[in-house]
């Protein structure tokens, strides 16, 4: 048995994730649910650290004793690649890898709005995509920054952990970084990323007070920011962001993304109906300046009525998205309802 040969029979079987864990059977998700496989029966301890021990450097392994902590990338042939997490479950090692498409999707096939193929083409700002985990953020945020690379003559720089989809180089040059390995982390990184001198930088998450701060200031300064959050809307995110800072300097915050941000695009990964696979409900918020006003005087709770009335403006919350998709007979009426927090507003 080799743990290659699982991840194989996941690319096979087209899903999305893998699940090792002590004396249980390999799971898959497919299609957004878990099924167990029993090809290789029950996996023990010995044989899930025997597998884990053919894809980890020697530091690696110290270092997850350590931390009772692993990130890294896995690839297997013709380019597959994978998202891994090694940790510690009731004192036993447990893997969960994410598998990661081996072509980069374009904003088309992702169904992108076309409102997204506008804020590609900016020049400064900051691009917020949200979400729980599992929900796309990073195959969205390839697939803008494929369309930048596809009609845009500009420099790219990415901070990762770790490095998921592989660009080449089309009309930008695109310099991807990973944490640990090019950078020690998103502070450090973000701290000397201006003197590389970058258009674009996309930050795969904005995790902390420092990281945020740094984020914000550069898209004031002329660059355009790309970076993800796990939140469930637009208006939570902008509350999530300016929480993450004392008391004292919220005010201050506030004032900058105001200014700085450009637009926030929440998304949830719904089963579509009567086939397979998942498709994307979005919220859009574009900050205009109804929505800069309500940034500045702390009225966050406002913001989702200015979404409502906004579709001139590309704006649609997840409501609008989920009626559309439910009348376009893409999800069902129960997917419809569950995900939504104003069911009512779906189905007058």
């Amino acid at each position: 048995m080799e743990i290659n040969k699982i991840f194989k029979l996941a690319k096979d079987l087209n899903a999305s994730d893998i699940h090792l864990s002590n004396n249980l059977p390999v799971y898959f998700r497919i299609d957004g649910k878990l099924k167990k496989i029993d090809k290789w029966g029950k996996l023990g301890e010995k044989k899930i650290i025997s597998l884990i021990e053919t894809i980890i450097k020697p530091e690696q392994k110290e270092k997850l004793f350590k931390q009772k902590f692993l990130e890294l990338s896995h690839e297997i042939k013709a380019g597959i690649r994978f998202r891994i997490i090694i940790y510690f479950e009731k004192n036993h090692l447990s893997l969960s890898a994410r598998l990661i498409p081996s072509v980069i999707p374009s904003m088309e096939e992702i169904n992108m709005p076309q409102k997204a193929y506008e804020l590609s083409n900016l020049k400064n700002g900051l691009i917020l995509v949200t979400g729980p985990t599992g929900c796309g953020k990073s195959t969205t945020l390839a697939s803008i920054i494929e369309n930048i690379n596809q009609k845009r003559p500009c420099h790219v720089v990415t901070l990762e952990d770790p490095i998921e989809f592989v660009f080449k180089p089309k009309k930008s040059l695109i310099s991807q970084r990973e944490l640990n390995r090019d950078m020690t982390s998103f502070k450090q990184g973000l701290k000397h990323v201006v003197r590389q001198d970058p258009d674009v930088i996309l930050v795969s998450e904005m995790r902390d007070l420092e990281t945020i701060s740094l984020a914000i200031t550069l898209a004031e300064t002329g660059h355009l920011i790309l970076g993800t959050l796990h939140t469930p809307s637009a208006a939570q995110s902008i509350d999530r962001i300016i929480d993450v800072f004392p008391q004292e300097k919220q005010t201050q915050i506030r004032f900058q993304l105001a200014m700085s941000l450009q637009a926030i695009i929440s998304q949830h990964l719904l089963p579509r109906k009567n086939e397979k696979g998942r498709i994307a409900g979005r919220e859009i918020l574009i900050n205009t300046p109804a929505i800069s006003n309500l940034i500045r005087q702390n009225k966050t709770n406002q913001i989702r009525s200015i979404i409502q009335t906004g579709s001139r403006m590309g704006m649609r919350t997840l409501e609008q998205d989920l009626k559309r998709l439910y009348q376009d007979n893409k999800i069902s009426k129960d997917i419809a309802r569950s995900y939504s927090n104003y069911s009512e507003e779906i189905f007058k």
